[in-house]
């Protein structure tokens, strides 16, 4: 009896899904999903530029610098989705409409591409103002998670990327009229929340990188690779085991499975790598280098400046010579 009044009471303490994923302010739809995204990015920012300054940086270039790398990430995002995850609904003879993966609007983004290609964005600002990439990323990487644990919660307001059915009481429900809804399973059927799962993950990840950050611990790069390892090992036992979600396949394996693992063995490999260049480098008896320093001029610039400076002397001594001339006139008729 006491079972059956549990399970009674499960529904009672499921998650709800949200009944609305946008608001219309006028002619303008603003999906909750982006501002969940604008809010993270907001918040690795706000982070990133406060460490950037206490390893020694100028915080505002953490702004110059997210100016190459978050439109970057932005067509990295949407690339992976339209040529990782779901190619088959924008190419071949099932799609549409042929333009399509140009409208991002409609939803499609991986944040597996947004970083890598978001990274590439990043290394080219950080060139173009004499920071140190290394430093940079390890300033920032805290901010990335902390801005993916507040992205995930966009997928709760679309209903989406949910797991396996649970009764577990934090099962999160689904509307039947919701398109993402498994047409395979009852309704009232309950899911796992694999965006808490991967919100919460991140979170405790935030915590940790800032924490081996203040103990000490880790040397220039590791942060970073840490970064990748972690995500990549909390992504991969989310894809492995709980999401059934539609996705492309390779060798029976959801291609998202092997993307983690790519991140696991990367995180691993590139973190290792870090550790022995640091130790390396002390055993040599080498400082590090400064996290920032005043980019090179271009040669134009250089030659620019030169010019106008030899301009300048030229009429500064047309001028002596002219003051000097005046002033022996003045002797001799006086």
């Amino acid at each position: 009896m006491s079972v059956l009044l549990s399970a009674a009471a499960l529904p009672a303490l499921s998650i709800p899904s949200p009944s609305v994923s946008y608001l219309q302010l006028g002619p303008l739809r603003v999906h909750f999903y982006a501002l969940c995204i604008l809010t993270g990015m907001a918040v690795c920012l706000w982070l990133g530029s406060r460490r950037w300054k206490a390893a020694g940086g100028t915080p505002e270039r953490v702004f110059d610098v997210a100016m190459w790398a978050i439109p970057a990430g932005i067509v990295g995002a949407r690339a992976y989705h339209v040529l990782i995850t779901d190619p088959g609904s924008y190419f071949g003879p099932n799609a549409a409409d042929s333009w399509a993966f140009l409208k991002i609007w409609e939803g499609g983004i991986g944040i597996m591409g947004a970083v890598s290609v978001g990274a590439l964005g990043a290394w080219y600002g950080c060139r173009r103002h004499g920071m140190n990439f290394a430093a940079f990323a390890d300033a920032v990487a805290p901010g990335i998670l902390l801005a993916q644990a507040f992205g995930r919660w966009g997928n709760w307001f679309n209903q989406e990327l949910f797991g396996k059915p649970t009764t577990l009481p934090w099962g999160l429900e689904i509307s039947t009229s919701s398109g993402n809804f498994p047409s395979q399973y009852p309704a009232g059927t309950l899911f796992h929340p694999t965006f808490l799962y991967e919100s919460l993950w991140n979170l405790l990840g935030v915590a940790l990188l800032l924490w081996l950050g203040r103990k000490g611990v880790l040397k220039l790069g590791q942060t970073l690779w840490l970064y990748v390892f972690y995500y990549g090992v909390g992504r991969l036992f989310i894809e492995v085991f709980l999401r059934i979600d539609t996705s492309e396949m390779l060798w029976g394996v959801r291609i998202h499975v092997w993307t983690a693992l790519i991140l696991v063995l990367l995180g691993a490999t590139g973190f290792v790598v870090a550790g022995r260049r640091a130790a390396a480098k002390v055993a040599a008896g080498i400082e590090p280098g400064p996290v920032e320093v005043a980019p090179k001029r271009s040669e134009k610039k250089a030659a620019n400046v030169a010019e106008d400076s030899d301009g300048s002397a030229d009429s500064d001594e047309k001028s002596e010579g002219t003051e000097k001339a005046e002033k022996s006139e003045d002797a001799a008729s006086s």
